[in-house]
């Protein structure tokens, strides 16, 4: 059976030039990069984003890497707050901004041939309507799908933890309250948030949706605290997971993603690799 693909996620080597980041995760061994889009990472507002987007496809090309388009930055479209605006601020001009920063996203993601541009819904805030925000996310991400498609890129949506769509269930009905994304939207599917919100076992969510995975995220991770944790750190077993993933035959990136350990990046982005080959080598 074959090896699967890791990816090492660029938020996590933070600190880092995104040349010398990505120069890390090839030199230890990794399959691919997942590229958190930021402004010292490939800026995707800066005037000279074409320019710099070649320059990674050039690199990505002479190391034999694959990539996958993340959308996380945390204050990158507002500096005063994190991860807004979103498809569920009330403010039309906002929910414009994001959907506009996603179609850049998915701009570089079709000039870095990724295999998949990842988003997430944002956190609802107390005076927005759930159903309203609902409505609005959906009309968001189909005017995104739209463009994706045109563009030749697929797109994942992923479940988070605290945000309108936090659960695979989540995902579920969105996609049924709105047909045209059906067969269309992918899952992005995050292994550590599965286990958070303790609505399935991860490796149950694996074979589940393993006909519209558009990637996967890994991490160590406790039950019910999101906290993005070393892969030997955690009470949530690992060996199980990628053995599900071999199981259905998983060929896309399998991104580690430990933004919290930028500080120690040039040991966590070996250590974990590592570790995902010894777990790897005892299911063989």
């Amino acid at each position: 059976m074959a090896s699967l693909r890791y990816a090492y996620n660029t938020n996590g080597c933070a600190h880092h030039r995104l040349e010398d980041a990505i120069d890390l995760i090839a030199k230890h061994g990794y399959d691919g990069v997942a590229l958190t889009l930021d402004w010292h990472h490939l800026g995707p507002l800066a005037e000279d984003w074409q320019a710099s987007t070649y320059a990674v496809h050039r690199q990505l090309k002479q190391r034999g890497l694959g990539c996958v388009i993340e959308t996380g930055a945390r204050f990158l479209l507002d500096p005063t707050e994190k991860h807004e605006p979103t498809f569920v601020s009330r403010d039309k001009e906002e929910r414009e901004f994001r959907l506009d920063f996603l179609k850049r996203a998915v701009d570089i993601g079709a000039l870095l041939h990724a295999e998949t541009v990842s988003f997430w819904a944002g956190k609802l805030k107390q005076d927005l309507d759930k159903k309203q925000a609902f409505r609005q996310l959906g009309e968001g991400v189909v005017r995104l799908m739209d463009y994706a498609e045109e563009h030749g890129v697929s797109i994942s949506l992923e479940p988070e933890p605290g945000m309108l769509i936090e659960t695979n269930a989540d995902f579920e009905r969105l996609v049924d309250a709105n047909p045209s994304l059906q067969d269309r939207l992918l899952l992005a599917l995050d292994l550590g948030h599965v286990w958070v919100t303790g609505e399935s076992e991860p490796a149950e969510a694996i074979h589940r949706y393993a006909d519209r995975l558009g990637t996967i995220s890994i991490e160590g991770m406790n039950a019910g605290e999101h906290i993005h944790l070393p892969l030997d750190q955690g009470d949530m077993e690992i060996s199980p997971l990628l053995k599900a993933l071999k199981d259905i035959d998983f060929q896309r990136l399998v991104c580690v993603e430990l933004s919290r350990e930028s500080p120690r990046a040039h040991e966590a982005i070996p250590h974990s690799i590592e570790l995902l080959k010894e777990f790897e080598a005892k299911l063989a």
